[in-house]
């Protein structure tokens, strides 16, 4: 049920509980009149009075104050008017504004007593006055009630708005921090084969005493790199999928060997100390975050200082961390070339995901890369 639909039975309703006194003391009117003629004149007048009442209540919520007044006077001299002015009672209680409420329940009490003594006071008019006050705060409370239930349906609204807006900013937060994700594994991959591409392009371009083995040699290693390249850059968009399906293995400790070979085969000279004790007690996620940053490491060394030899350190062990140590010759005067110092942001951040710490520093000549990440025991 839509809100306006809703609205419309409310005011049925409201029509319905000011109508049905109307009707209650109308017949009692009908059966004074067939018993008495010369009182048409006056009942007559008491259901024109009743009916005014009924098109006053139209006006209860933008005037609620002036139109339970009136309706409260008008019960003085008409008993159908009963029925609407109780509904703009009720609609006034529901406002909770104290000044206008306590001066209209007192009128409406003091219209109560002065109808009850219209025509003398007997033991009839004590009861009238007796039912009429308890009427009176049987409405009062029950004004009271529905603005309670009111404000309780409105704070239920709000809260649920509101924790919709959340549930929302979560899902924004969630796609922002999987795209970051998917961004930072697209630049280290890509990254890395595409320096790989610029160093074996480049012999090609300047070695002039390659053999033709060796240049079909290069070619088809480009034509590898390449081909790598485009599986790889599959396998992180693959994550784009929403249909469930898994994602491939991803590279950890145990490729880096493989990872030395390919760099080696391309041109890069690579010592390798590796020192790390208990490397299956690894985590899987530490271990993916390690490739990535060694990977990243030799990316750089190849786009800072082309042609020079680079020293990988690994070492650690559960409980004491893992640490990973890049150097190679810094060159003075070296361009950092398209994306300079992207590498060391890209490196930062991911080192960051996994709580570890990062340093980098030039010393002896050397650019050295420091990387420890948590290993618990």
């Amino acid at each position: 049920m839509d809100d306006r639909t809703e609205n419309q039975l409310g005011i049925a309703l409201r029509y319905l509980c000011a109508v049905l006194p109307m009707l209650f003391y109308g017949v009692i009117l009908a059966v004074v009149v067939s018993q008495d003629r010369d009182r048409l004149a006056w009942a007559l007048a008491d259901v024109g009075l009743g009916v005014i009442g009924l098109v006053l209540i139209r006006w209860r919520r933008r005037r609620p104050w002036p139109t339970a007044l009136a309706t409260a006077l008008l019960t003085v001299f008409s008993t159908t008017a009963t029925g609407p002015a109780q509904v703009a009672y009720v609609s006034l209680g529901t406002h909770r504004r104290w000044r206008q409420f306590i001066p209209v329940m007192v009128v409406s009490w003091l219209c109560l007593v002065a109808r009850s003594s219209w025509n003398g006071v007997n033991q009839a008019t004590v009861v009238s006055v007796v039912t009429g006050t308890v009427i009176l705060g049987g409405l009062a409370v029950f004004g009271l009630y529905l603005r309670g239930r009111r404000d309780l349906a409105v704070s239920q609204r709000e809260a649920a708005l509101a924790a919709g807006r959340e549930q929302l900013q979560r899902i924004e937060q969630a796609k922002l921090a999987e795209r970051a994700k998917i961004a930072q594994e697209m630049h280290d991959v890509l990254a890395h084969r595409i320096s790989l591409l610029s160093m074996l392009a480049g012999g090609l371009a300047y070695r002039t005493d390659l053999t033709a083995e060796e240049t079909r040699e290069t070619a088809l290693a480009i034509q590898e790199n390449a081909h790598q390249s485009l599986n790889e850059l599959r396998g992180v968009l693959g994550t784009l999928r929403s249909d469930g399906a898994l994602e491939a293995p991803q590279p950890n400790l145990a490729h880096l060997d493989a990872l030395f070979d390919e760099v080696r085969a391309a041109g890069q000279q690579v010592e390798v100390d590796d020192t790390i004790d208990d490397r299956e007690l690894l985590p899987t996620q530490t271990g993916r975050h390690a490739y990535r940053i060694v990977q990243e490491a030799l990316t750089n060394a190849r786009k800072h200082a082309p042609g020079s030899r680079v020293t990988a350190e690994l070492g650690g062990r559960p409980g004491d961390g893992l640490r990973i140590r890049v150097s190679n010759p810094a060159p003075a005067g070296t361009s950092a070339g398209p994306g300079g110092r992207l590498g060391l942001v890209g490196l930062a951040e991911r080192t960051r995901m996994a709580g570890g710490t990062i340093s980098h520093a030039v010393q002896n000549g050397r650019f050295v890369l420091d990387v420890r990440l948590p290993w618990e025991a």
